[in-house]
């Protein structure tokens, strides 16, 4: 029992931005349930998108700076590169954008933008990243070409749908 807790903590850390896009939504599930009667659609997308952008974002890049900070060389080995100082660069680039998703995730359409275009396309520049690495130098290590890879698209493309819905609900009063 204790090995199967030990691998499901393990996956569960080790794929983080799946973790924490699962617990933003079971957090906007619960808002949404929460929500006053009769709930609207925009209500629906505004609970989607605040708590995307404060778990997905927020949550997510700090989590990601604590690791490239303070445990790179683990991380580095995950992905399958060597440890290097630029670690410590990815951590306070991680740093900024959580800053700024957590800022973002209950204000403005304008800042919630902000805060999902940064770390987008950061994303989906890693994911391409990852595929020059699983094609040129057969790198198929669990932080490379595993959940990670698969996130690092699906998160841009969730986020940017979330803005899309937003942005269609128009000029419908927002709830708070």
């Amino acid at each position: 029992m204790a090995d199967l807790i030990a691998s499901i903590i393990r996956f569960v850390l080790s794929n983080y931005s799946l973790t924490f896009l699962v617990v933003g939504f079971a957090f906007a599930l619960v808002a949404i349930a929460r929500a006053e009667k009769p709930v609207s659609s925009a209500t629906v997308v505004e609970k989607l998108l605040s708590w995307y952008v404060f778990w997905s974002i927020g949550v997510g890049y700090f989590y990601n700076f604590v690791m490239h900070a303070f445990f790179g060389e683990m991380v580095a080995s995950f992905i399958g590169w060597p440890d290097s100082p630029f670690q410590f660069e990815v951590a306070t680039a991680s740093l900024g954008f959580s800053a700024v998703g957590f800022l973002a995730a209950f204000r403005s359409f304008d800042l919630r933008l902000a805060a999902v275009v940064g770390p987008a396309l950061f994303m989906l520049g890693a994911a391409a990243g990852h595929v020059y690495q699983m094609v040129e130098h057969r790198n198929f290590a669990p932080g490379n070409a595993g959940v990670v890879f698969y996130m690092d698209i699906a998160i841009p493309l969730i986020g940017f749908g979330l803005l899309w819905l937003r942005h269609r609900s128009g000029r419908q009063e927002m709830p708070g």
